[in-house]
């Protein structure tokens, strides 16, 4: 992990950046945090969703 990268806390808000997830490219909210993995909840219009990504998947908007 490079040191000018931010950390990925709670209410952060990131970009999924994984090529191989129907989510690339989504923004989103961090709801929690654990065991390297983040819950992530995307909203949008008539829908929300909560999906748990790894954090190496994520990236700070």
């Amino acid at each position: 992990m490079e040191l000018s990268m931010k950390p990925i806390l709670p209410g952060s808000f990131v970009v999924v950046k994984d090529n191989k997830s129907i989510y690339r490219g989504y923004k989103g909210f961090v709801q929690r945090v654990t065991n390297k993995r983040a819950a992530v909840l995307f909203e949008g219009g008539n829908w929300d969703k909560l999906i748990t990504f790894k954090l190496t998947n994520l990236e700070i908007v």
